[in-house]
């Protein structure tokens, strides 16, 4: 086994803990969610496989990349292991429905599933559930790491998109992990995923692309541990380099912490503290849709006259709420807009009491009700939640102002999924019931739950690939 090159530095001690960390040394109860943040995912990806943009997404892909032995998920098609994480990524993406780290942004199932299921493939070996398990929860840990030590919410308000500047760093660590990398190939792989690191914020108005970007780290981590398995080497010490160092690069200008990279390793969780989501908005938008919900709660008489009597919508943020989730919208509005869109969630949840994809059809995104509060709509910034504790700074604050001069305010400060408020692993179950309720039989469905609540204990992972290769339903159509 090969040393890292300086076994003391930052990027030294994490590859050892990855090479070193066992199925033993994780709580039972970090494991169990780990495994309800994959099954998260699926239901996700279930769901996410036959939108329009990923219809558009896998002829392209495969278009390029061709046939192959790995699945694509709920297509029934196949095709390289590059291929198979770049579509399955971006299918979990798909709906912004996906599992969210509300203090280093990023998105883990999408870049840890796509990834090991390549990986699993490439390696031609059996994999069983527990070191797919395992390799995950080295993901779940090392990716807010990374985006901790660059500011975590910061980089979004900066105009990263942080999951791809985070997530290659995720999936490269999990892969090697996988692989059973040494930690000198670990050191490698990382050095190889941290110069890949990229991914702009501006994708979220209109493109496309925003789904796919976390695919483009999924990709790229798969692609790193490879090459260091093969022996191409890859940057040493990538983190902690004073010139040309991922640190140093990304938190050029700005207060950066390379010890949070290894800071409480094997000691505190951050896969405890991944936001489930209930709605389909960016994880930012929650406290928004929950208030709104409340206040849609509290007025009388029918839809049309409790909308009609609200003369004015008040929203405020701070920072990373503000911009990230505000621009003034243009009609009509694309899916992906409007799921980011502070405005639009908050609007379209008053009318109809929910945001999940049936508020972000072509029809509901082009409709009267909503525009005529979009444009009673004002957002504004609150610099003051900035210097409150992080756990506390995606509050939302929403004030109605209705014909006759009277308000109703509701304040939310930390949505439910938050991890002041944390989804249940049941709850993670009941909204993958009700996701895939729409794309599959309810038998195949129960299948995947009982694969994936197993997998500590299963042999093999192939029985839940095959699960979930079939073609499933059109969720929009």
């Amino acid at each position: 086994m090969s040393a890292p090159s300086n076994p003391e530095g930052v990027t030294g001690r994490l590859v050892t803990w990855i090479h070193d960390v066992t199925w033993d040394d994780v709580p039972a109860e970090v494991r169990t969610r780990a495994a309800h943040l994959l099954l998260d995912g699926l239901g996700c990806a279930l769901v996410g496989a036959q939108l329009p943009w990923s219809r558009l997404a896998t002829e392209a892909v495969l278009g390029i990349e061709g046939g192959g032995d790995a699945v694509v998920i709920g297509t029934g098609r196949t095709s390289t292991p590059v291929g198979a994480a770049l579509l399955n990524s971006t299918y979990i993406q798909g709906f912004e429905l996906d599992d969210f780290h509300p203090l280093a942004p990023l998105h883990s199932a999408s870049l840890l599933l796509p990834s090991l299921l390549a990986t699993a493939g490439h390696t031609g070996r059996d994999v069983s559930g527990r070191e797919l398990l395992l390799a995950a929860l080295v993901g779940f840990e090392v990716g807010p790491r990374i985006g901790y030590s660059i500011g975590g919410t910061a980089m979004l308000s900066r105009g990263w998109h942080s999951g791809p500047v985070f997530g290659a760093s995720s999936a490269a660590a999990a892969c090697a992990k996988l692989r059973g990398l040494d930690p000198a190939q670990t050191e490698d792989a990382l050095g190889f995923a941290a110069t890949q690191s990229a991914g702009l914020m501006s994708a979220q108005y209109e493109a496309m692309g925003k789904r796919m970007q976390h695919g483009f780290a999924a990709r790229n981590g798969f692609y790193s541990a490879a090459l260091a398995a093969a022996g191409y080497t890859g940057i040493d010490q990538v983190y902690e380099r004073e010139y040309g160092g991922y640190v140093a690069v990304y938190g050029e200008g700005h207060p950066t912490d390379p010890e949070a990279i290894v800071r409480g390793l094997g000691e505190s969780w951050e896969t405890t503290l991944a936001m489930v989501k209930s709605w389909a908005v960016m994880g930012g938008l929650h406290g928004a849709v929950q208030a709104a919900q409340a206040l849609r709660g509290r007025l009388a008489g029918g839809a049309v006259e409790r909308t009609e009597r609200i003369e004015r919508i008040d929203i405020r943020v701070g920072d990373v709420i503000y911009h990230h989730g505000w621009w003034p919208p243009q009609r009509p509005l694309e899916a992906i807009g409007g799921q980011m869109n502070i405005g639009y969630a908050t609007a379209v949840t008053l009318l109809d009491g929910t945001a999940l994809p049936e508020q972000f059809t072509a029809a509901r995104l082009d409709a009267d009700d909503v525009w005529r509060l979009l444009e009673r709509t004002h957002v504004t910034l609150d610099r003051s939640i900035d210097e409150l504790p992080l756990t506390e700074r995606f509050q939302t604050h929403v004030t109605l102002t209705f014909a006759d001069g009277s308000t109703d305010t509701e304040r939310v400060i930390s949505p439910h999924g938050s991890p002041a408020d944390p989804i249940t692993n049941d709850e993670v179950v009941a909204k993958f019931r009700r996701l895939t309720d729409r794309v599959m039989a309810p038998e195949r469905a129960g299948a995947i739950v009982e694969a994936v609540q197993g997998l500590a204990e299963a042999p093999s992972i192939a029985p839940l690939v095959a699960l979930l290769a079939p073609p499933v339903g059109r969720a929009l159509d």
